[in-house]
C-alpha cells in the first residue's frame, strides 16, 4: 500500500507532481532487472537536496516499492544497496518524510538487511537507519523491540570505519534514561567502543565518544566502570583529558568534558581530582566565551552548571575563573547591534535560539550561588542582574522561565539579599505570577522560593500575604505532586512561626479561623509522608505554645478537632524526630 503524507500536505504536493517524478516511480516496476537497477540510482541522483522532489516521489509510492525490492531475495545486492542510499536520502528530507518512512515499517526491513554478508548493503542499511534514528520524530523504543539487535549491532562494530560511525551515532542517539544504558552496558556497550576512542578517524572518535556521555550521564554503574578500563595501556580518564584539551576540535573538547562531569557526578571521580579541578572545570568555562558559537556556550554553560551544582568548593573556583560572573552577563545581550556574524543564516539562527543562552545562564548562576554567599553577592552586583530575573520569569519560554524561578531560589537563600535586593525590585510579584497556572516543574521551585519569601527577616512576608498567599498555598497542600504539598504545607509552616504581622493581625489567627487550613495540616499530621507530617508538627506547635498569647483557646478548639488523640499516636512514631516533636507538644497541654 502507498505511505501518503497528511492530507494538507498532501493536496498541495499533489498539485505540483510532474510528470517526471511519475516517471522514475514507474521504472522501479519494469520487468527487466537492470532497468529497475538504472531507475534507482537515476531516482538516488534526482532527490539529492531536491525536498520537493523527494516529497513527489514518497506521495507517488516509491517507498514501498523500495522496500519491497530491498528485501526481495531475487533483487541483486547492488540493487537493494541503492535502494537503501535512496531512502537514505528520503529520510534526510523533512520530518514528514520520516513520518511516511516510519508509517511504511522501514526500520524493520533495514535491520532484516544487517543480516546480509556484504559489507556495502549492510552500510548502506545503517546509514540510512543512522538518519532515521537522529530525527526527532523517531521513537527510541522501535532499536529495543527486538531483542537480537543491539547484540547484532555489537557484533558488526568491528566490520569497518564505517559501521562504528553509524552505530555509536546510533547508540548516543537511542540511549534515553537508565533502562536503555542498562542493556547497552549489559550487551558489552564500554568494552566494544572503547577501543575506537583511539581510531584513526576522527568521526568514529567524536560516536564514541558521544556514547559514553549519555551512556555515563547519571549511571554510577556505568561510571565506575569507566574509570577502571584500559585502551593501549591508558585509562580511560586519561584519554579523555587528553580530548579535552586546547588543540583538539571544539566538539572533542566538550564531549570530553561531559564525559569526565557525569562520571565525576556519578561519584566515579572525586571532586577535587586535577583531571575536574585543573582539566574539565576551566575547558568548560572557555565554552562559555563569547568566541563561541551559541551550541557551544549554551552546552558549556550547562554542563558546568551540573558539573559545580553540589560542591561548594567547585563554585568558588569557577566563580573566580576568567570572570566567569560577568561574562555570563553577554548571554542576555546576545545578539548585540554590533555582532560579529556575518552569516546571515548563522545570524538568523542564533537569533531563534538566543533564549537558550537565557536559560544556560540563569542555571549556572544558580549552581554558582547555592552555597556561597559572597558569590551570590557578586552575581546580584552583575550589571542589571535582578532585572533580567524578573523579565526571565515572564518569557514565553518555559525552559528559560523554570531557569530564572531556580536561580531566583537560588540567591533567595541568602538573609542579606532578601532584606535588600529582593524587596527592592519587588521580585514577590513576578513570583505570585509564576505561581498562577504554571506546570508542576515550575511550581515546586516557585513554592519553595515563596517559602524563603514568607521567612520571619523577609521584607516581602506582607505584601504576600496580603497578595492571597494563604489561598495559594492551601490549593498547594491539595496537590497530587508530593512535592508541591510539602513546600505547601512547609510555606503555611513558616507563616505559623510569624509572631506578628505588620498591621496588627497575628499569622496565628489566620491559621485558627480557616478550619480548612486546620483541616489540612491535621490531614498531615497522620501522613504516610515522616517530613509532611513534621511540617504539619511544626505548625501544630507553634500554636499550641503556651507562652504566647490565646494559647488556650488554640490549644482547646485543636482538641476538640482531635489533635491531641493525633500527638498521642505520634508520640509512638518509630521516626525519633516526630516523636520528640509530639512529645513535647503534649507537655504544653500538660504545662
Amino acid at each position: 500500500m502507498a505511505c501518503l503524507l497528511e492530507t494538507p500536505i498532501r493536496m498541495s504536493v499533489l498539485s505540483e507532481v510532474t510528470a517526471s517524478s511519475r516517471h522514475y516511480v514507474d521504472r522501479l516496476f519494469d520487468p527487466d532487472p537492470q532497468k529497475v537497477l538504472q531507475g534507482v540510482i537515476d531516482m538516488k541522483n534526482a532527490v539529492i537536496g531536491n525536498n520537493k522532489q523527494k516529497a513527489n516521489l514518497i506521495v507517488l509510492g516509491a517507498v514501498p516499492r523500495l522496500l519491497y525490492l530491498l528485501q526481495q531475495e531475487t533483487s541483486s545486492t547492488e540493487l537493494k544497496t541503492e535502494c537503501a542510499v535512496v531512502l537514505g536520502s528520503l529520510a534526510m528530507g523533512t520530518e514528514n518524510n520520516v513520518k511516511s518512512l516510519l508509517d511504511c515499517h522501514i526500520i524493520p526491513a533495514l535491520l532484516q538487511g544487517l543480516l546480509s554478508p556484504d559489507l556495502k548493503f549492510i552500510e548502506a542499511c545503517l546509514r540510512c537507519l543512522r538518519t532515521i534514528f537522529t530525527s526527532p520524530v523517531t521513537p527510541e523504543e522501535l532499536l529495543y523491540t527486538d531483542a537480537t539487535v543491539i547484540p547484532h549491532l555489537m557484533a558488526l562494530l568491528s566490520r569497518s570505519r564505517y559501521t562504528q560511525e553509524y552505530i555509536c551515532q546510533i547508540f548516543s542517539h537511542c540511549c534515553k534514561g537508565p533502562d536503555h544504558q542498562t542493556i547497552l552496558f549489559n550487551h558489552g556497550a564500554v568494552q566494544n567502543i572503547a577501543h575506537l576512542l583511539t581510531s584513526l578517524s576522527y568521526k568514529v572518535r567524536m560516536q564514541a565518544l558521544k556514547c559514553f556521555s549519555v551512556l555515563a550521564f547519571e549511571n554510577p554503574q556505568v561510571s565506575m566502570t569507566l574509570v577502571n578500563v584500559l585502551v593501549d595501556g591508558e585509562l580511560l580518564p586519561q584519554i579523555f583529558v587528553k580530548m579535552l584539551q586546547r588543540d583538539k576540535p571544539i566538539e572533542m573538547q566538550l564531549t570530553s568534558a561531559k564525559c569526565l562531569t557525569y562520571m565525576c557526578r556519578a561519584g566515579a571521580i572525586r571532586t577535587d581530582d586535577n583531571c575536574i579541578v585543573l582539566k574539565t572545570l576551566p575547558c568548560l568555562v572557555r565554552m562559555c566565551s563569547k568566541e563561541r558559537l551559541l551550541e557551544e556556550r549554551v552546552e558549556g554553560a550547562e554542563t558546568l552548571a551540573y558539573l559545580i551544582e553540589p560542591d561548594v568548593e567547585l563554585q568558588r573556583i569557577a566563580s573566580i575563573t576568567d570572570h566567569l560572573i560577568a561574562m555570563l552577563a553577554d548571554y542576555f545581550k546576545y545578539p548585540s547591534s554590533v555582532s560579529a556574524i556575518t552569516d546571515i543564516k548563522r545570524l538568523d539562527h542564533d537569533l531563534k535560539h538566543a533564549h537558550e543562552l537565557r536559560q544556560a545562564a540563569f542555571k549556572l548562576y544558580a549552581s554558582l550561588g547555592a552555597n556561597d554567599e559572597d558569590i551570590r553577592k557578586k552575581i546580584i552586583e552583575t550589571e542589571n542582574m535582578m532585572d533580567r530575573i524578573v523579565t526571565g520569569l515572564s518569557e514565553s519560554s518555559v525552559k528559560v522561565r523554570l531557569a530564572a524561578v531556580r536561580c531566583l531560589h537560588s540567591l533567595s537563600r541568602s538573609v542579606q539579599q532578601l532584606r535588600t535586593s529582593f524587596q527592592d525590585h519587588a521580585v514577590w510579584k513576578p513570583l505570585m505570577k509564576v505561581l498562577q497556572n504554571a506546570p508542576d516543574e515550575i511550581l515546586v521551585v516557585a513554592s519553595s522560593m515563596l517559602c524563603n519569601l514568607l521567612l520571619e527577616f523577609s521584607p516581602s512576608k506582607e505584601p504576600i500575604l496580603e497578595s492571597g498567599a494563604v489561598e495559594l498555598l492551601c490549593g498547594l497542600t491539595q496537590s497530587e505532586n508530593p512535592a508541591l504539598r510539602v513546600n505547601g504545607i512547609w510555606a503555611l509552616m513558616t507563616l505559623c512561626i510569624l509572631a506578628n504581622i505588620a498591621d496588627g493581625t497575628t499569622a496565628k489567627d489566620l491559621i485558627m479561623t480557616n478550619d480548612d487550613i486546620l483541616q489540612k495540616i491535621k490531614y498531615y499530621m497522620g501522613h504516610s509522608h515522616v517530613k509532611l507530617q513534621l511540617a504539619a508538627m511544626f505548625c501544630i506547635s507553634n500554636l499550641i505554645w503556651n507562652e504566647e498569647e490565646g494559647s488556650q483557646e488554640r490549644q482547646d478548639k485543636l482538641r476538640d478537632m482531635g489533635i491531641v488523640d493525633i500527638l498521642h499516636k505520634l508520640s509512638q512514631s518509630p521516626d525519633s524526630n516526630l516523636c520528640d516533636k509530639a512529645k513535647m507538644a503534649l507537655q504544653q497541654y500538660l504545662a
